[in-house]
This record gives C-alpha cells, structure tokens and sequence, in this order.
C-alpha cells in the first residue's frame, strides 16, 4: 500500500514537468507571457439577498388523537370555546358547576377530548433570514492560458445571524366530553379552538447563528492581455458549496420551544388541560437545530488592476442561487419527537469583494 502511494504520489509530483513537455495548458512554469497563479487577499462582504420562508410544524399529536383532559380549570375551557359556535347555555353551565367545585373541573369531571390541528401546519409570514457579514477573503487563481484560469474562492468562516420573522401559533381544535365517573356525557360536548402561542421569532434579537463555510470554484475568462493592459475585467462561472456548523438557537426563542414540548407531551401522557395552560409535563424536552449543506452555481464580473508584473488589486461582484433548509426538533427520551419545524432559508447571497493579490 506504502509503495503503491509512493508510486502516485511520485507521479503527481512528475505530472507539470510532463505537462509543460506536451501541453502549454497545465504547467508549474511561466505560460506565454503571463503568470500560472495568483493569490489574493482582502474584505469579503456578503449580502443574502432570500426572503424568509414559512416554517412548517409537525407534532406528535395525529388529528383525531383522544386524550384524556386531567384536571383543568373551568376558566381555561371558557377561554377556548369555539367563538364560532353558540354555547352560550354551555358557558352558563360551566360557570355554575365551577362555583360549586371552586373552579377547577377534576379529572373524574373533565373527561377526555378529540384533538385536531396539531399534527401538520403550516405558518405563514414566518422563517428566517440571514444577516449580512464581513470577513477576510483569499481567492487563488491557476491560469491555463493569459484569458482562462480557475479561481478558488474561499475566506474566514464567519458566524452568520439569522434574524427571525413572524410569530408562531398552533391551530388547536378539540371537542371535549365531559363524564361522570367512567359515563360520558356526549350532550355536553364542547367545542374548543383556539391559536395557541409558541414564539415570537422577531421578538428577542437574532433567532439562531451558525458559521457558513462557502468555498466556491469557477471558471474565468479575462479580457485583454498581460503586460499590455493593466486594467483587465473578467467574467467567471463555478459552483458555491455550503455547509453550516456551531449551529446555536436564541435562549428564549429554545426556552418558548421548550414549552411547546411540554404542551405536547402533556397530550401524550393523558393530561390535555394542562397542555392548554401551560403547565409542565413529566417530560424533559430537549431543542434541536440542524441545517442541511448546499451546492449553488455562481457567476462572477469582476477587474483586475496591475501594478507591475507581480502586484495586482482586484475588485469583483459575485452571485450564487441558494437554499438550505433547516430543521428544529424538540425531542424526549420517553416520547421520542415531539415537535419537528422545517423551513427553507433563501440565501440568495451577493458578494462583494475587494483585494490585493501577487502573481507567480
């Protein structure tokens, strides 16, 4: 295996001497009046220009799940009376029966209740958008002839804030059957419904961060010619690859998150009513975030600028086509998932770049 490397490594190594013999396309030489490489370095500015994208929330509630109500007060079933259907009548009498129980309905009263909306929603005029960022740029360049060449772009990974848009809400809607003892009293049914608050994505500073690693390759063709012009524009075309690490949620927006999950659970462990008043549950939930990798095509205009044979400044304007997506999970090591949140981030970046380079 040591020899067969070796073998490659010694033939890579010989490859621009071969090259130079039979193509003036690859060599480590001087090509036909112009310089192979170049580096440069400078501010690297980066614009996503993405609007938010709603986010879409999935829970461990399946619709039409029945769950039993445990103790809950009479003034949480009252708050949450369907305000489209008429239960006057029902109001009256759920105010009578909480002065005599001194306003709580027991578990034994409660009953249980058949729960839509929570499984699947969507929440529009929500998501996230990326902040622009500054940071230290370094592109290097291998020309294969004085017009063609290939650009490596990369720089500083920087820590990009995602400021979040909207607030988020769950669609609830039960029907509710009180019982006595084991009998349910099914012409007593209530209506319930109601948006119940998650989070304010806007409400305490940036939602999350996370550092973006966003290397780029293209192809360049550069106008005019070494030694003659100074000014030279170019064009190129490649490819941005995206991947996002140290992926951090706000500390509000997580603990918001983190009641959802006990909300759900409550659900899940028979005690609906205290889902509705935002009680804890037997659950520890934990908050998730992830953010796929992407690939995008860039196309770059940009100049370059001679000072003599060897020192340069370049200046270039790039523009890749964008989008990841992200994921929140608030998990529970009884329950498993309970609140899984999916929602595309347009990044859509324009970069600017400004820098000094050498050729050689």
């Amino acid at each position: 295996m040591k020899k067969s490397l070796l073998c490659i490594m010694s033939s890579l190594a010989a490859l621009p001497a071969i090259s130079h013999a039979d193509s003036p396309y690859f060599s480590l030489q001087d090509g036909d009046g112009f310089k192979r490489f170049s580096v440069s370095v400078g501010a690297l500015h980066v614009m996503p220009q993405g609007k938010a994208q709603p986010f879409q929330v999935n829970t461990a509630v399946k619709n039409g799940e029945v769950s039993k109500n445990g103790d809950i007060q009479v003034d949480t079933v009252l708050n949450n009376l369907n305000p489209d259907v008429d239960q006057k009548a029902l109001a009256t009498v759920l105010k009578g029966l909480g002065f005599l129980t001194g306003g709580q309905l027991g578990s034994n009263l409660s009953g249980s209740a058949k729960i839509q909306g929570l499984e699947q929603w969507d929440n529009p005029g929500t998501g996230l958008e990326a902040d622009d960022v500054t940071t230290l740029g370094i592109m290097t360049n291998y020309f294969f002839t004085d017009h063609v060449s290939f650009e490596m772009k990369a720089g500083i990974p920087p820590k990009v804030d995602l400021q979040g848009k909207g607030k988020i809400y769950a669609p609830f809607s039960a029907i509710a059957t009180p019982q006595i003892g084991n009998l349910p009293l099914e012409f007593l049914n209530i209506d319930l419904q109601n948006d119940i608050f998650i989070t304010d994505l806007e409400a305490n500073g940036p939602a999350a961060t996370a550092r973006a690693w966003t290397p780029a390759f293209e192809f360049q063709y550069h106008f005019g010619k070494t030694g003659v012009n100074k000014f030279r524009p170019y064009v190129g075309l490649g490819v941005m690859y995206a991947y996002f690490n140290e992926l951090e949620i706000n500390p509000r927006t997580e603990q918001d998150l983190i009641a959802a999950g006990h909300m759900i659970a409550n659900i899940k462990e028979g005690n609906a009513g205290a889902s509705l008043e935002g009680k804890l549950s037997g659950a520890n939930p934990q908050v998730e975030l992830e953010a796929t990798d992407a690939i995008a095509p860039i196309a770059t205009v940009g100049f370059t600028y001679d000072f003599n044979d060897k020192w340069f400044a370049v200046g270039s304007v790039s523009y890749a086509h964008m989008k990841n997506e992200t994921t929140i999970t608030v998990t529970d090591a009884t329950h498993g998932e309970l609140i899984r949140s999916k929602a595309d981030i347009e990044i859509n970046p324009l970069l600017a770049y400004a820098g000094v380079g050498i050729r050689f």
